[in-house]
């Protein structure tokens, strides 16, 4: 095959979730230049329109359509809909998910005394905001005979990172799924459906924004500990996802199933010393 299509995303129909968010926004655009049919998805109903609005008039195609990761019964309306509109689902990219103010605990916190709510709600929203989506979108790929999913992980469950509990316990949690989901439906489908993970380093995003900037934009003591614990010395760009993200939805990642892409600066490789 030649390399020009290798990387290819021609005419596949990919769904992202949390399609309107920072790191969300960089992966429908990626998929749209790459030539894919790019499926907007989120909360924010006019917000999932309003960007495949843009991306249809700029000569691509793409789709908005309101979904909640949490709600089954949206999700299975949201993919009919899409089925109707194309036909099939080749791709889904778990882009919903992030931090929960509820589940940081502060520095100076009573570690006896954490809100255990909202650890709860941070696993939820990342765990099953990941697994559902897989559950209901996947069932069509498994039809179709063919698909690609492509969940994000983090660098926050790789080593422990003060104040985000919560958020660290659901992406751990995806890195599990990732490999168990690759391997089962490998067993059933061989090749023909592949499971992979990005694990993103630091990126500024709203969801971490208060963590790591004050409010006149300057960095705050955890932000400066985190590019000096980077070897890159800077955060991520959202596009420094985008080469990862069409390996792994592309034909160029055939064989790769239950892997993890680090695109974190060399965050995780740097001990300090």
């Amino acid at each position: 095959m030649q390399s020009s299509k290798l990387f290819s995303l021609k005419d596949k129909v990919i769904i992202v979730t949390g399609g309107t968010g920072v790191l969300g926004t960089s992966f429908v655009n990626a998929i749209a230049e790459a030539g894919g049919i790019v499926i907007i998805t989120g909360i924010d109903e006019q917000a999932c329109i309003k960007k495949a609005e843009e991306i249809n008039a700029s000569g691509g195609k793409a789709l908005g359509v309101y979904a909640n990761v949490l709600e089954e019964e949206q999700l299975a309306a949201a993919r009919e809909k899409i089925l109707n509109a194309f036909g099939k689902i080749d791709g889904l990219v778990n882009a919903a998910g992030g931090n929960v103010p509820e589940a940081v605990v502060d520095n100076d916190a009573d570690i006896f005394a954490m809100n255990i709510d909202g650890m709860k709600k941070a696993l939820v929203l990342n765990l099953w905001g990941t697994i559902i989506p897989s559950q209901i979108f996947g069932a069509a790929m498994a039809k179709n005979g063919k698909g690609t999913i492509v969940n994000i992980s983090s660098v926050s469950p790789k080593n422990a990172l003060t104040k985000v509990l919560g958020y660290s316990m659901g992406k751990a949690a995806i890195d599990i799924y990732t490999k168990w989901f690759a391997v089962e439906v490998a067993n059933r489908y061989g090749d023909k459906i592949r499971v992979n993970a990005i694990t993103p380093g630091f990126f500024l995003t709203e969801q971490n924004r208060t963590l790591l900037t004050n409010s006149d934009g300057s960095y705050k003591e955890r932000a400066h500990a985190i590019i000096k614990h980077t070897p890159f010395k800077k955060f991520g760009h959202p596009d420094d996802l985008k080469g990862a993200l069409i390996y792994l939805l592309s034909d160029s990642s055939s064989f790769v199933t239950g892997s993890e892409i680090f695109v974190d600066g060399g965050f995780t490789k740097f001990s300090g010393v």
